[in-house]
């Protein structure tokens, strides 16, 4: 017999029920995964006993193998602080299909006013303006693209929270008009040599940097302040947060305004880091966020789910794209497992969802 305590107003509470924190989960999950991939690197005879995340031949000073290492965390950095934001509006019941496109045209519009005069003594062959919007301090093509990002936001926060149109469409819409935008800034033509200052933001590990730090301070948001709070409940029940006098449109206008600004701001690290900016930059960059934050166990019905989920799922999708790589799988099977983990992670939600019920 199971043992239980008694609660308030006759309730009893069966310890037996108890579940681990999804965190916790995923993060089995993932050690799984690894141990997988170890497992047949040591056991196929194509693979001649390589390991996938330790250094068995002596080239590194750890026991690990850094460089894939730092290639997964790399991989996974950019399209996590995307996810970031994803997050956010997936626990309000909402969805972001703009976010991949919206990178690539915030990196065409920062990177023109992030690029320098002079390249080997020689005027910049790829200069989009003249000189005024040349060496230009490196707070200023940040501040553009982040401003840029923002306004995207809060047209998408406006059509879906004040005009009632459905998540899905307006962020589609949106999609279409970003992607219109990479390719109209520049003529379809890329964007390349930015100063020192402005490429230093993507240079090395930056990315995972901004990607640790933007997570810690998202999770503290969402965990400890109003803006989170708010944010579980208009997911939870909206009608339900309307009535106990949160301003429910206002308060999605600011989430998906917060989504566009960490896209727009993994488009500025991605230049930097490329050094370039090109139309076609962010591709299935908004699916791979999505996916991250579903198999964190964000649920798509919105209300629940966390910032460590996320960054979890995103280490679980790195690990699973690396792990492909690493065995050798083909381009077009890794695409196929891909989705069919994706779709699994949403029937496992469907699961949860109504076993919770």
């Amino acid at each position: 017999m199971a043992d239980t305590s008694h609660g308030t107003g006759g309730l009893t509470f069966d310890k037996s029920k108890r579940s681990w924190p999804n965190e916790l989960n995923i993060l089995l999950a993932l050690v799984i995964i690894i141990v997988v991939f170890e497992i047949i690197g040591q056991t196929a005879p194509y693979m001649r006993g390589q390991s996938f995340l330790f250094d068995t031949k002596d080239r590194f000073d750890s026991i690990f193998n850094e460089a894939r290492l730092q290639i997964i965390i790399l991989q996974v950095a950019i399209i996590g602080i995307i996810a970031l934001g994803v997050t956010q509006v997936i626990i309000t019941a909402g969805i972001d299909l703009s976010s991949g496109p919206l990178v690539a045209a915030t990196a065409m519009v920062a990177m023109s006013f992030g690029q320098t005069e002079l390249v080997n003594g020689q005027p910049n062959p790829k200069a989009l303006f003249g000189p005024w919007a040349m060496d230009l301090p490196v707070m200023i093509p940040v501040v553009v693209g982040l401003a840029f990002g923002a306004c995207i936001g809060a047209i998408n926060g406006t059509f879906i929270a004040y005009l009632r149109i459905p998540p899905f469409i307006a962020t589609l819409g949106m999609f279409l008009i970003c992607r219109g935008i990479a390719l109209w800034w520049s003529g379809g033509n890329p964007i390349s040599f930015p100063t020192e200052q402005f490429a230093f933001i993507g240079s090395g590990m930056m990315p995972v940097v901004w990607f640790i730090v933007l997570a810690i301070i998202f999770q503290i948001i969402m965990s400890f302040t109003v803006y989170g709070k708010h944010t579980y409940a208009i997911g939870s029940n909206e009608e339900a947060a309307r009535m106990s006098g949160i301003n429910v449109k206002r308060h999605k206008v600011m989430v998906y305004m917060i989504a566009s600004m960490l896209a727009a701001f993994a488009g500025i690290v991605l230049s930097s880091k490329a050094s370039t900016a090109q139309a076609g930059m962010g591709e299935f960059y908004e699916l791979f966020a999505i996916a991250m934050a579903v198999i964190g166990g964000i649920s798509l019905q919105g209300g629940r789910g966390s910032i460590i989920g996320t960054v979890l799922g995103a280490m679980v999708l790195g690990v699973i794209r690396s792990g492909f790589t690493y065995i050798k799988l083909d381009g077009s099977y890794q695409l196929m497992a891909m989705g069919s983990i994706i779709i699994a992670a949403v029937v496992l939600d469907q699961y949860r969802q109504r076993n919770r019920a």
